[in-house]
């Protein structure tokens, strides 16, 4: 089963939040999640209240061979966690 570390939309109509899962790669969007590792919410005005990140969990997940989405990638470059190549091979 490869995994991925991608978003997970869930609030209101117009004021979307997100928690960034990891789950089967082959998996629906808002399917059942295999764990929760931070939140996103790209409507908070407070930048630190905007991205919650347990960063022990993703680096252990990439680790693991998980693959980020596109969005995550961005998210976790802004936040200084890279994704070891190395490890994975």
């Amino acid at each position: 089963m490869s995994t991925s570390i991608r978003l997970k939309r869930f609030g209101a109509k117009k004021n979307p939040s997100y928690r960034l899962v990891v789950v089967d790669s082959q998996a629906a969007r808002d399917s059942r999640t295999i764990e929760e590792v931070g939140h996103y919410h790209p409507v908070e005005k407070d930048e630190s209240k905007q991205v919650v990140l347990n960063e022990e969990r993703i680096k252990d997940w990439l680790a693991k061979g998980a693959q980020p989405s596109t969005t995550v990638r961005r998210i976790l470059n802004r936040h200084k966690i890279t994704i070891d190549r190395s490890v994975r091979e």
